[in-house]
């Protein structure tokens, strides 16, 4: 199995390699700066960048691992002790405190 994965990572490079766009211009080139274009400014100019696109992933990243934790718990609900419910709880009061921060902090506010 590892050396069927390895094989084909190894073949998707090899072939977007072989049959990818070869023309590297300027603007190909340049580093990506998450939509800010680094010749007029942005990161190392002395302005100030931007963090909000990384805050709002970050609360994704966030809300899918509680999707990861509750999914096994949500299929094994009927086997599982007591206390598993009131760590479920708790583990939703943490979420709602950060969800409450984050609002005040107004980092779902795009304008």
């Amino acid at each position: 199995m590892l050396l069927v994965g390895l094989g084909i990572g190894i073949l998707a490079v090899v072939v977007s390699g072989l049959l990818g766009p070869k023309k590297a211009t300027r603007a190909k080139l340049m580093a990506y700066e998450s939509g800010n274009d680094p010749e007029r400014g942005g990161v190392g100019t002395g302005q100030r960048f931007p963090v909000h696109f990384y805050l709002v992933a970050m609360l994704f990243i966030v809300f899918d691992i509680e999707t990861a934790f509750f999914y096994p718990l949500a299929v094994a609900y009927q086997k599982l002790p007591q206390f598993a419910f009131f760590e479920a709880i708790t583990f939703v009061l943490l979420l709602l405190v950060g969800y409450v921060y984050v609002l005040k902090k107004k980092v779902l506010e795009w304008a």
